[in-house]
């Protein structure tokens, strides 16, 4: 998914473009974490992305985290979009 069209997904009620929000925010790092994934899947002793890859992690959760507790649905349905982690479902 683009920057573009997810920020028109996020931001479809306001008309401006809310880059601060909690979900641009876990899309801007779900892509870090894709593209540092797939670096040290050949660097495999680049310890210094190591580092950075599970600082971005601990930010990432801590903001999904405030999500799920401010807007559960809101919290599903970005999960779903981003293919983060599979929903449990009971």
């Amino acid at each position: 998914m683009t920057k573009k069209s997810f920020i028109s997904v996020i931001s479809h009620e306001e008309q401006e473009e809310n880059r601060g929000s909690v979900e641009f925010q876990v899309f801007r790092f779900t892509n870090k974490i894709r593209r540092l994934t797939s670096h040290l899947e050949l660097h495999k002793k680049d310890y210094s992305s190591q580092r950075g890859l599970r600082k971005i992690l601990g930010k990432r959760q801590r903001l999904l985290a405030f999500l799920s507790k401010k807007d559960g649905v809101g919290y599903k349905e970005l999960i779903s979009q981003l293919n983060i982690r599979k929903l449990k479902t009971r």
